[in-house]
């Protein structure tokens, strides 16, 4: 009797190695493990749901600023910091397109005020697949004149952690309306 209880404690011993094995070799839950949200700082997946509708809008309003910038490497630096990959390469490329022609010497653009009109989300683990809309108002230049405009864009985007921070890595601009389209005044 007292071999049974020998061996069913080694038994007993050895399953819970193998297991405590394999939790330790298991990877990590990133879920919880909180990454950079620009303007909130750092946020697990749980936060970054929580709190998407304030981060978002920070997100566009980096975006905003660095479409503000007239030097290449500062726009891309900029957008860099909430955006990755395809994001990236599709905002920079965006920014650099319509500058192109001879470029700026001074910013054609100013941002005065941006809102999120609707925000959903699919998630799937630490990455958010989302549909955005947002309204802004701003000032946009040209060689003679400015116009203000009040334009409202929605957007697919895509959200995951990058290098330790919250990014967009897809960006695909699926509407634009220029209804509120604002007026037109001579450049000063």
């Amino acid at each position: 009797m007292d071999n049974k209880i020998k061996i069913g404690g080694i038994a007993a011993v050895c399953a819970a190695i193998v297991v405590g094995v394999l939790v330790m070799v298991q990877p990590a839950d990133q879920t919880s493990d909180p990454f950079i949200a620009v303007e909130v700082g750092p946020v697990n997946a749980q936060g970054f749901r929580d709190a998407s509708f304030q981060i978002v809008p920070e997100m566009l309003a980096v975006i905003y600023r660095a479409f503000a910038e007239v030097e290449e490497e500062q726009i891309y630096d900029s957008l860099a910091e909430v955006s990755a990959g395809e994001a990236l390469e599709t905002l920079y490329l965006e920014r650099v397109g319509a500058m192109a022609g001879g470029g700026l010497d001074e910013a054609d653009q100013e941002l005065h005020a941006m809102e999120l009109a609707g925000l959903s989300s699919r998630q799937d683990g630490t990455t958010f697949n989302m549909n955005v809309t947002w309204r802004v108002v701003g000032t946009v230049g040209h060689a003679t004149h400015m116009h203000i405009r009040g334009n409202t864009y929605a957007a697919d985007l895509t959200i995951s952690p990058v290098d330790g921070v919250w990014r967009m890595t897809s960006f695909d601009l699926t509407d634009v309306d220029r209804t509120d389209n604002g007026v037109m005044m001579a450049a000063e």
